[in-house]
Protein backbone atom coordinates (compact mmCIF):
# COMPACT_ATOMS: atom_id res chain seq x y z
CA UNK A 1 0.00 0.00 0.00
CA UNK A 2 1.47 3.58 -0.68
CA UNK A 3 0.63 5.47 2.11
CA UNK A 4 2.03 8.76 0.76
CA UNK A 5 -0.09 8.34 -2.81
CA UNK A 6 -3.29 7.43 -0.40
CA UNK A 7 -2.85 10.53 1.90
CA UNK A 8 -2.29 12.71 -1.13
CA UNK A 9 -5.49 12.13 -2.73
CA UNK A 10 -7.40 12.28 0.04
CA UNK A 11 -5.64 15.92 0.64
CA UNK A 12 -6.56 17.14 -2.85
CA UNK A 13 -10.23 15.98 -2.52
CA UNK A 14 -10.12 17.78 0.78
CA UNK A 15 -8.83 20.77 -1.03
CA UNK A 16 -11.73 20.69 -3.31
CA UNK A 17 -14.55 20.73 -0.49
CA UNK A 18 -14.81 24.88 0.31
CA UNK A 19 -17.47 24.00 3.13
CA UNK A 20 -15.88 21.70 4.50
CA UNK A 21 -14.69 22.54 8.30
CA UNK A 22 -11.06 23.02 8.67
CA UNK A 23 -9.26 20.20 10.18
CA UNK A 24 -5.96 19.42 11.51
CA UNK A 25 -3.44 17.14 9.45
CA UNK A 26 -3.41 14.72 12.07
CA UNK A 27 -7.50 14.66 12.02
CA UNK A 28 -7.02 14.49 8.29
CA UNK A 29 -5.27 11.53 8.51
CA UNK A 30 -7.37 9.85 10.83
CA UNK A 31 -9.81 10.79 8.47
CA UNK A 32 -7.90 9.33 5.33
CA UNK A 33 -7.14 5.95 7.26
CA UNK A 34 -10.53 5.49 8.54
CA UNK A 35 -12.07 5.96 5.20
CA UNK A 36 -9.76 4.14 3.20
CA UNK A 37 -10.92 0.83 5.88
CA UNK A 38 -14.17 1.41 5.43
CA UNK A 39 -14.22 0.98 1.62
CA UNK A 40 -11.62 -2.03 1.92
CA UNK A 41 -8.38 -0.05 -0.01
CA UNK A 42 -6.84 -1.29 3.26
CA UNK A 43 -8.48 -4.94 4.03
CA UNK A 44 -9.01 -6.54 6.98
CA UNK A 45 -6.03 -8.21 8.59
CA UNK A 46 -3.75 -5.87 6.78
CA UNK A 47 -0.70 -4.73 8.71
CA UNK A 48 -0.09 -0.83 8.78
CA UNK A 49 3.39 0.94 8.80
CA UNK A 50 5.19 1.35 12.43
CA UNK A 51 4.42 5.33 13.78
CA UNK A 52 8.06 6.52 13.07
CA UNK A 53 8.02 4.81 9.53
CA UNK A 54 4.52 6.40 8.03
CA UNK A 55 5.23 10.17 10.27
CA UNK A 56 8.72 9.61 7.91
CA UNK A 57 6.96 8.43 4.50
CA UNK A 58 4.29 11.24 5.02
CA UNK A 59 6.39 13.95 6.69
CA UNK A 60 4.57 15.01 9.26
CA UNK A 61 4.59 14.34 13.16
CA UNK A 62 4.91 10.97 14.49
CA UNK A 63 2.22 12.53 17.09
CA UNK A 64 -0.26 12.77 14.55
CA UNK A 65 0.21 9.30 13.44
CA UNK A 66 -0.32 7.90 17.02
CA UNK A 67 -2.92 10.07 17.45
CA UNK A 68 -4.66 8.33 14.10
CA UNK A 69 -3.88 5.10 15.09
CA UNK A 70 -5.20 5.63 18.97
CA UNK A 71 -8.47 6.74 17.65
CA UNK A 72 -9.00 4.30 14.96
CA UNK A 73 -8.09 1.43 18.21
CA UNK A 74 -11.19 3.14 20.06
CA UNK A 75 -13.27 2.38 17.37
CA UNK A 76 -12.25 -0.88 16.87
CA UNK A 77 -11.15 -0.48 12.98
CA UNK A 78 -7.72 -1.11 14.08
CA UNK A 79 -6.09 -3.59 17.09
CA UNK A 80 -2.64 -3.76 18.67
CA UNK A 81 -0.52 -7.25 18.39
CA UNK A 82 2.24 -8.30 19.90
CA UNK A 83 3.07 -4.39 18.68
CA UNK A 84 2.35 -4.40 15.35
CA UNK A 85 -1.27 -2.44 14.75
CA UNK A 86 -3.65 -4.17 11.53
CA UNK A 87 -6.75 -3.61 10.28
CA UNK A 88 -9.50 -5.47 12.81
CA UNK A 89 -10.73 -8.78 10.89
CA UNK A 90 -14.51 -7.16 11.42
CA UNK A 91 -14.12 -4.72 8.72
CA UNK A 92 -14.64 -6.72 6.22
CA UNK A 93 -16.51 -4.56 3.47
CA UNK A 94 -20.22 -6.32 3.25
CA UNK A 95 -21.11 -7.50 -0.42
CA UNK A 96 -17.79 -7.85 -1.65
CA UNK A 97 -14.03 -9.34 -1.02
CA UNK A 98 -11.78 -7.24 1.30
CA UNK A 99 -10.34 -4.70 -0.40
CA UNK A 100 -13.26 -3.72 -2.77
CA UNK A 101 -15.92 -1.72 -2.52
CA UNK A 102 -19.56 -2.32 -1.13
CA UNK A 103 -21.07 -4.26 -3.42
CA UNK A 104 -24.59 -2.83 -4.09
CA UNK A 105 -26.21 -5.67 -6.10
CA UNK A 106 -25.92 -8.11 -2.81
CA UNK A 107 -27.35 -5.41 -0.11
CA UNK A 108 -30.88 -5.12 -0.01
CA UNK A 109 -32.70 -1.79 -0.39
CA UNK A 110 -33.50 -0.13 3.08
CA UNK A 111 -37.14 -0.43 3.64
CA UNK A 112 -39.32 2.70 3.19
CA UNK A 113 -43.33 3.10 3.91
CA UNK A 114 -45.89 3.44 1.50
CA UNK A 115 -46.59 6.34 3.64
CA UNK A 116 -43.12 7.84 2.75
CA UNK A 117 -43.26 7.43 -0.65
CA UNK A 118 -46.32 9.97 -0.75
CA UNK A 119 -45.43 12.72 -2.75
CA UNK A 120 -45.08 16.61 -1.03
CA UNK A 121 -48.01 18.75 -1.86
CA UNK A 122 -47.37 21.43 -2.79
CA UNK A 123 -44.26 21.93 -4.53
CA UNK A 124 -42.49 23.58 -2.06
CA UNK A 125 -41.13 27.25 -4.00
CA UNK A 126 -38.81 27.58 -0.94
CA UNK A 127 -38.77 31.43 -1.14
CA UNK A 128 -37.28 31.55 -4.50
CA UNK A 129 -40.65 32.47 -6.30
CA UNK A 130 -43.28 34.88 -3.70
CA UNK A 131 -46.14 35.95 -5.86
CA UNK A 132 -49.01 34.23 -5.50
CA UNK A 133 -47.98 31.75 -3.47
CA UNK A 134 -51.04 30.64 -1.18
CA UNK A 135 -51.26 30.42 2.59
CA UNK A 136 -48.74 33.35 2.77
CA UNK A 137 -49.63 36.25 5.10
CA UNK A 138 -47.64 39.37 4.76
CA UNK A 139 -44.51 39.06 6.72
CA UNK A 140 -43.52 42.41 6.72
CA UNK A 141 -46.09 43.63 8.07
CA UNK A 142 -46.26 41.63 11.49
CA UNK A 143 -45.75 43.66 14.55
CA UNK A 144 -42.35 41.94 15.45
CA UNK A 145 -41.28 44.82 18.04
CA UNK A 146 -44.63 44.25 19.87
CA UNK A 147 -43.98 40.43 19.58
CA UNK A 148 -40.49 40.60 20.66
CA UNK A 149 -41.69 41.99 23.98
CA UNK A 150 -44.94 39.50 24.53
CA UNK A 151 -41.94 36.82 23.74
CA UNK A 152 -39.41 38.88 26.37
CA UNK A 153 -41.60 38.96 28.73
CA UNK A 154 -42.58 35.24 28.64
CA UNK A 155 -39.57 34.09 29.19
CA UNK A 156 -38.54 36.29 32.42
CA UNK A 157 -41.77 34.91 33.66
CA UNK A 158 -40.77 31.60 33.06
CA UNK A 159 -40.34 29.19 36.09
CA UNK A 160 -37.36 26.79 36.05
CA UNK A 161 -40.12 24.21 35.94
CA UNK A 162 -41.44 25.19 32.89
CA UNK A 163 -38.25 24.34 31.70
CA UNK A 164 -39.05 20.18 31.93
CA UNK A 165 -41.43 18.69 29.69
CA UNK A 166 -44.99 20.75 29.24
CA UNK A 167 -48.63 20.27 29.41
CA UNK A 168 -49.34 17.56 25.95
CA UNK A 169 -52.56 19.57 25.59
CA UNK A 170 -50.54 23.05 25.44
CA UNK A 171 -49.91 25.72 28.03
CA UNK A 172 -53.24 26.40 30.23
CA UNK A 173 -52.99 30.12 29.29
CA UNK A 174 -52.97 30.02 26.08
CA UNK A 175 -55.72 27.78 25.85
CA UNK A 176 -57.82 29.83 27.77
CA UNK A 177 -56.84 32.88 25.90
CA UNK A 178 -57.92 30.60 22.77
CA UNK A 179 -61.04 29.93 24.06
CA UNK A 180 -61.91 33.48 25.02
CA UNK A 181 -61.23 34.38 21.49
CA UNK A 182 -62.94 31.52 19.70
CA UNK A 183 -66.31 31.97 21.58
CA UNK A 184 -66.40 35.76 21.43
CA UNK A 185 -65.86 36.11 17.48
CA UNK A 186 -66.44 32.50 16.13
CA UNK A 187 -69.31 30.84 17.94
CA UNK A 188 -66.91 28.15 19.20
CA UNK A 189 -69.00 26.23 22.19
CA UNK A 190 -66.07 25.69 24.05
CA UNK A 191 -64.05 25.55 27.42
CA UNK A 192 -60.17 25.57 27.79
CA UNK A 193 -60.25 22.09 28.45
CA UNK A 194 -61.55 20.85 25.59
CA UNK A 195 -58.18 22.88 23.47
CA UNK A 196 -55.36 21.17 22.42
CA UNK A 197 -52.41 23.16 21.17
CA UNK A 198 -50.50 21.52 17.95
CA UNK A 199 -47.97 22.12 15.55
CA UNK A 200 -50.28 23.41 12.88
CA UNK A 201 -53.24 22.18 11.35
CA UNK A 202 -51.40 18.91 9.86
CA UNK A 203 -50.44 17.23 12.64
CA UNK A 204 -54.04 18.05 14.22
CA UNK A 205 -55.34 16.18 11.26
CA UNK A 206 -52.87 13.66 11.79
CA UNK A 207 -53.86 13.04 15.28
CA UNK A 208 -57.30 13.39 14.67
CA UNK A 209 -57.01 10.37 12.03
CA UNK A 210 -55.55 8.37 14.46
CA UNK A 211 -58.00 9.36 17.65
CA UNK A 212 -61.16 8.79 15.75
CA UNK A 213 -60.35 6.45 12.69
CA UNK A 214 -58.56 2.85 12.12
CA UNK A 215 -56.69 1.74 9.09
CA UNK A 216 -58.61 1.33 6.38
CA UNK A 217 -62.05 3.28 7.69
CA UNK A 218 -63.33 6.02 5.35
CA UNK A 219 -62.76 9.58 5.29
CA UNK A 220 -64.56 12.16 2.99
CA UNK A 221 -62.61 15.14 1.93
CA UNK A 222 -63.84 17.92 -0.81
CA UNK A 223 -63.09 17.80 -4.34
CA UNK A 224 -60.79 19.45 -5.35
CA UNK A 225 -59.72 20.04 -2.07
CA UNK A 226 -56.13 20.54 0.36
CA UNK A 227 -53.91 18.82 -0.94
CA UNK A 228 -52.16 18.47 2.60
CA UNK A 229 -55.20 17.02 4.28
CA UNK A 230 -55.84 14.50 1.52
CA UNK A 231 -51.91 12.97 1.87
CA UNK A 232 -51.77 13.29 6.00
CA UNK A 233 -55.01 10.97 5.67
CA UNK A 234 -53.45 9.01 3.37
CA UNK A 235 -50.57 8.45 5.43
CA UNK A 236 -52.61 7.78 8.30
CA UNK A 237 -53.92 4.92 5.72
CA UNK A 238 -57.47 5.73 5.59
CA UNK A 239 -59.56 5.34 2.67
CA UNK A 240 -59.83 8.81 1.14
CA UNK A 241 -63.11 9.36 -0.77
CA UNK A 242 -63.28 12.82 -2.79
CA UNK A 243 -66.83 14.53 -2.62
CA UNK A 244 -67.49 17.24 -4.94
CA UNK A 245 -68.18 20.54 -3.45
CA UNK A 246 -70.77 23.27 -5.58
CA UNK A 247 -71.26 26.94 -4.61
CA UNK A 248 -72.84 25.70 -1.38
CA UNK A 249 -69.79 23.49 -0.37
CA UNK A 250 -69.15 19.95 0.10
CA UNK A 251 -72.35 18.20 -1.27
CA UNK A 252 -72.58 14.32 -0.47
CA UNK A 253 -75.44 12.44 -2.49
CA UNK A 254 -77.62 9.92 -0.47
CA UNK A 255 -75.96 7.38 -2.40
CA UNK A 256 -72.08 8.45 -0.80
CA UNK A 257 -73.83 8.07 2.64
CA UNK A 258 -75.36 4.99 1.51
CA UNK A 259 -72.31 2.65 -0.12
CA UNK A 260 -68.68 4.56 1.90
CA UNK A 261 -70.27 5.81 5.27
CA UNK A 262 -67.09 7.82 6.62
CA UNK A 263 -65.89 8.09 9.78
CA UNK A 264 -64.43 11.75 9.21
CA UNK A 265 -65.51 14.22 7.24
CA UNK A 266 -63.10 17.04 6.20
CA UNK A 267 -64.22 20.07 5.32
CA UNK A 268 -63.33 23.86 4.56
CA UNK A 269 -67.13 25.15 5.60
CA UNK A 270 -66.41 28.83 5.89
CA UNK A 271 -63.84 29.48 2.66
CA UNK A 272 -63.65 26.38 0.95
CA UNK A 273 -60.46 25.23 -0.08
CA UNK A 274 -59.83 26.03 -2.82
CA UNK A 275 -62.89 27.71 -4.81
CA UNK A 276 -63.81 29.79 -1.88
CA UNK A 277 -67.81 28.99 -1.97
CA UNK A 278 -69.02 29.76 1.68
CA UNK A 279 -71.48 26.16 2.84
CA UNK A 280 -74.61 27.64 3.17
CA UNK A 281 -76.19 27.71 6.50
CA UNK A 282 -78.75 24.46 5.37
CA UNK A 283 -75.77 22.55 4.12
CA UNK A 284 -74.29 23.12 7.61
CA UNK A 285 -77.00 21.77 9.50
CA UNK A 286 -77.74 18.71 6.95
CA UNK A 287 -74.29 17.56 7.09
CA UNK A 288 -74.25 17.32 11.09
CA UNK A 289 -77.52 15.66 11.37
CA UNK A 290 -76.19 13.07 8.44
CA UNK A 291 -73.28 12.82 10.81
CA UNK A 292 -75.02 11.90 13.97
CA UNK A 293 -77.43 9.50 12.32
CA UNK A 294 -73.95 7.37 10.96
CA UNK A 295 -71.86 8.43 13.66
CA UNK A 296 -69.29 10.69 12.00
CA UNK A 297 -66.97 13.19 12.97
CA UNK A 298 -67.09 16.56 11.00
CA UNK A 299 -63.26 17.81 10.87
CA UNK A 300 -63.93 21.67 9.97
CA UNK A 301 -60.93 22.97 8.63
CA UNK A 302 -60.76 27.36 9.72
CA UNK A 303 -58.12 28.31 8.23
CA UNK A 304 -58.47 31.90 7.03
CA UNK A 305 -62.07 33.11 7.78
CA UNK A 306 -60.76 36.00 9.84
CA UNK A 307 -60.33 37.53 6.93
CA UNK A 308 -63.88 37.74 5.55
CA UNK A 309 -64.65 41.02 3.26
CA UNK A 310 -68.25 41.50 3.83
CA UNK A 311 -69.01 41.46 6.92
CA UNK A 312 -67.54 39.63 9.96
CA UNK A 313 -66.18 35.84 10.07
CA UNK A 314 -69.25 33.52 9.69
CA UNK A 315 -69.87 31.84 13.20
CA UNK A 316 -68.01 28.04 13.09
CA UNK A 317 -70.26 24.50 12.60
CA UNK A 318 -68.90 23.92 15.69
CA UNK A 319 -71.17 26.23 17.13
CA UNK A 320 -74.41 25.77 15.49
CA UNK A 321 -75.83 22.84 17.75
CA UNK A 322 -75.14 21.70 21.26
CA UNK A 323 -72.28 18.90 21.18
CA UNK A 324 -72.46 19.08 17.63
CA UNK A 325 -69.80 15.81 15.98
CA UNK A 326 -67.42 18.71 14.89
CA UNK A 327 -63.48 19.17 15.56
CA UNK A 328 -62.68 22.46 14.92
CA UNK A 329 -59.23 23.33 13.85
CA UNK A 330 -57.79 26.63 13.72
CA UNK A 331 -53.89 27.90 13.10
CA UNK A 332 -52.17 30.97 13.59
CA UNK A 333 -50.12 30.60 10.62
CA UNK A 334 -52.08 33.02 8.40
CA UNK A 335 -53.08 34.96 11.15
CA UNK A 336 -49.39 35.94 12.94
CA UNK A 337 -46.81 33.75 11.05
CA UNK A 338 -46.12 30.51 9.20
CA UNK A 339 -42.24 29.63 11.61
CA UNK A 340 -44.43 30.10 15.02
CA UNK A 341 -45.74 26.68 14.04
CA UNK A 342 -49.10 26.53 16.44
CA UNK A 343 -52.38 25.47 15.62
CA UNK A 344 -55.31 24.02 17.93
CA UNK A 345 -57.91 21.40 18.15
CA UNK A 346 -61.62 21.73 19.68
CA UNK A 347 -62.62 18.17 20.14
CA UNK A 348 -66.07 17.14 21.62
CA UNK A 349 -66.04 17.18 25.46
CA UNK A 350 -66.95 13.17 24.79
CA UNK A 351 -63.30 13.07 23.15
CA UNK A 352 -61.24 15.09 25.40
CA UNK A 353 -59.87 11.96 27.38
CA UNK A 354 -59.09 9.91 24.58
CA UNK A 355 -57.30 13.20 23.23
CA UNK A 356 -55.20 13.58 26.36
CA UNK A 357 -53.76 10.07 25.99
CA UNK A 358 -53.21 9.65 22.77
CA UNK A 359 -51.19 13.13 22.88
CA UNK A 360 -49.33 11.97 26.00
CA UNK A 361 -48.17 8.56 24.24
CA UNK A 362 -45.97 10.23 21.81
CA UNK A 363 -46.95 14.50 21.29
CA UNK A 364 -44.30 16.28 21.78
CA UNK A 365 -44.10 18.64 24.53
CA UNK A 366 -42.53 21.84 25.05
CA UNK A 367 -42.01 25.91 23.82
CA UNK A 368 -43.78 27.02 26.67
CA UNK A 369 -42.37 30.50 26.25
CA UNK A 370 -43.98 30.57 22.43
CA UNK A 371 -47.26 29.90 23.93
CA UNK A 372 -47.06 32.61 26.81
CA UNK A 373 -46.22 34.66 24.39
CA UNK A 374 -49.12 33.78 22.13
CA UNK A 375 -51.41 34.25 24.94
CA UNK A 376 -50.34 37.73 25.96
CA UNK A 377 -50.71 38.47 22.19
CA UNK A 378 -54.43 37.48 22.23
CA UNK A 379 -55.44 38.87 25.34
CA UNK A 380 -53.29 41.96 25.26
CA UNK A 381 -55.64 42.94 22.03
CA UNK A 382 -52.46 43.28 19.85
CA UNK A 383 -54.07 39.83 17.88
CA UNK A 384 -57.29 41.82 17.21
CA UNK A 385 -55.57 44.66 16.34
CA UNK A 386 -53.03 43.03 13.50
CA UNK A 387 -56.39 41.18 12.24
CA UNK A 388 -57.80 44.78 11.53
CA UNK A 389 -54.98 46.04 9.93
CA UNK A 390 -54.40 42.98 7.88
CA UNK A 391 -58.24 43.35 6.72
CA UNK A 392 -57.69 46.56 5.74
CA UNK A 393 -54.51 45.48 3.65
CA UNK A 394 -55.57 42.36 2.15
CA UNK A 395 -59.01 43.97 0.76
CA UNK A 396 -56.79 46.21 -1.26
CA UNK A 397 -54.66 43.78 -2.63
CA UNK A 398 -57.92 41.86 -3.05
CA UNK A 399 -58.99 44.63 -5.39
CA UNK A 400 -56.16 45.26 -7.18
CA UNK A 401 -55.59 41.82 -8.17
CA UNK A 402 -58.81 41.62 -9.00
CA UNK A 403 -58.35 44.68 -11.12
CA UNK A 404 -56.05 43.23 -13.15
CA UNK A 405 -57.34 40.24 -14.14
CA UNK A 406 -60.42 42.10 -15.54
CA UNK A 407 -58.14 44.31 -17.24
CA UNK A 408 -55.65 41.35 -18.63
CA UNK A 409 -58.13 38.72 -19.10
CA UNK A 410 -61.73 39.59 -18.74
CA UNK A 411 -63.85 37.13 -19.28
CA UNK A 412 -61.86 34.37 -20.75
CA UNK A 413 -61.64 33.51 -16.42
CA UNK A 414 -64.25 33.13 -13.72
CA UNK A 415 -63.35 34.61 -10.94
CA UNK A 416 -63.91 32.43 -7.06
CA UNK A 417 -63.67 33.13 -3.55
CA UNK A 418 -62.75 36.66 -3.67
CA UNK A 419 -65.25 37.38 -0.15
CA UNK A 420 -62.79 35.92 2.37
CA UNK A 421 -59.52 34.30 3.20
CA UNK A 422 -55.96 35.48 1.61
CA UNK A 423 -56.09 33.59 -1.63
CA UNK A 424 -58.89 33.55 -4.88
CA UNK A 425 -59.22 31.19 -7.91
CA UNK A 426 -59.19 31.51 -11.74
CA UNK A 427 -61.52 28.99 -13.53
CA UNK A 428 -60.36 28.73 -17.02
CA UNK A 429 -61.97 27.99 -20.12
CA UNK A 430 -62.27 24.53 -21.57
CA UNK A 431 -59.01 23.59 -23.43
CA UNK A 432 -56.77 24.85 -21.03
CA UNK A 433 -53.42 23.10 -19.58
CA UNK A 434 -53.72 24.45 -16.22
CA UNK A 435 -50.03 22.26 -15.50
CA UNK A 436 -48.74 23.60 -18.10
CA UNK A 437 -49.49 26.85 -17.30
CA UNK A 438 -48.47 26.39 -13.87
CA UNK A 439 -45.28 24.96 -14.79
CA UNK A 440 -44.56 27.72 -17.63
CA UNK A 441 -45.34 30.77 -15.05
CA UNK A 442 -42.68 29.50 -12.36
CA UNK A 443 -40.39 30.29 -15.15
CA UNK A 444 -41.24 33.97 -14.33
CA UNK A 445 -41.21 33.63 -11.21
CA UNK A 446 -44.82 33.15 -10.63
CA UNK A 447 -45.89 30.38 -8.31
CA UNK A 448 -49.58 29.51 -8.98
CA UNK A 449 -51.05 26.44 -8.11
CA UNK A 450 -53.21 24.07 -10.73
CA UNK A 451 -56.76 23.23 -9.82
CA UNK A 452 -56.05 19.60 -11.56
CA UNK A 453 -53.56 19.05 -8.88
CA UNK A 454 -55.73 19.84 -6.38
CA UNK A 455 -58.60 17.48 -7.20
CA UNK A 456 -58.96 14.11 -4.41
CA UNK A 457 -60.60 12.32 -6.81
CA UNK A 458 -61.36 13.03 -11.00
CA UNK A 459 -60.68 16.16 -11.96
CA UNK A 460 -63.64 18.60 -11.73
CA UNK A 461 -61.73 21.98 -12.52
CA UNK A 462 -59.28 23.33 -14.73
CA UNK A 463 -57.58 26.69 -13.14
CA UNK A 464 -55.14 28.71 -10.91
CA UNK A 465 -55.14 29.36 -7.45
CA UNK A 466 -53.47 32.91 -6.32
CA UNK A 467 -52.27 34.12 -2.85
CA UNK A 468 -52.49 37.53 -2.81
CA UNK A 469 -51.34 38.74 0.94
CA UNK A 470 -47.47 38.56 0.59
CA UNK A 471 -48.08 40.89 -2.92
CA UNK A 472 -47.89 44.65 -2.85
CA UNK A 473 -50.95 46.14 -4.44
CA UNK A 474 -48.76 48.34 -6.84
CA UNK A 475 -47.17 45.12 -8.17
CA UNK A 476 -50.40 43.17 -9.13
CA UNK A 477 -50.77 45.08 -12.21
CA UNK A 478 -47.29 43.73 -13.14
CA UNK A 479 -47.57 40.08 -12.01
CA UNK A 480 -50.86 39.39 -13.80
CA UNK A 481 -50.01 41.13 -17.03
CA UNK A 482 -46.69 38.65 -16.97
CA UNK A 483 -49.27 35.51 -15.86
CA UNK A 484 -51.45 36.67 -18.85
CA UNK A 485 -48.81 36.43 -21.68
CA UNK A 486 -48.44 32.65 -20.03
CA UNK A 487 -52.05 31.91 -20.31
CA UNK A 488 -52.27 33.50 -23.95
CA UNK A 489 -49.01 31.26 -25.14
CA UNK A 490 -51.00 28.49 -23.94
CA UNK A 491 -53.37 28.87 -25.52
CA UNK A 492 -52.02 29.33 -28.79
CA UNK A 493 -50.17 26.23 -28.34
CA UNK A 494 -53.14 24.36 -27.46
CA UNK A 495 -55.59 26.05 -30.55
CA UNK A 496 -52.54 26.02 -33.00
CA UNK A 497 -52.85 29.75 -33.15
Amino acid sequence: MDYQLLFHEYEQRYSLQTTAVRQSRQRRLYNCLREAILQGRIPAGAKLPGSRSLAAELHIARNSVLYAYEQLVTEGLLRTLGGSTRVSQTTRVPGGEPGNTVGAANIAPLPVSMRARLTPWPSDPQGTYTAFVAGVPSLPDFPIPIWRRCLDRAWRGLSYQQLDYSDASGEPLLRQAIAEHLTSTRGVRCTAEQIFITDGTQQSLSICAHACANAGDNVWVENPGYGGAFQTLKAAELTVIGIAVDQHGIAPQESDWRQHPPKLIYTTPSHQFPLGSVMSIERRLALIEAAQRVGALIVEDDYDSEFRRDGPPLPAMQGLVEDAPVIYLGTFSKTVFPALRIGFMVVPTGLVEAFCNLLRLGHLRGRSAEQLALAEFLRGGYFANHLKKMRRLYAARRDALVAALEKYLGDSVTIYGGSSGIHLTIALQEGYDDEQISKAALAQGIYVQPLSKLATGKVLHKGLMLGYAQVREEDMDKYIRILTDVIKVNNSSVHGV
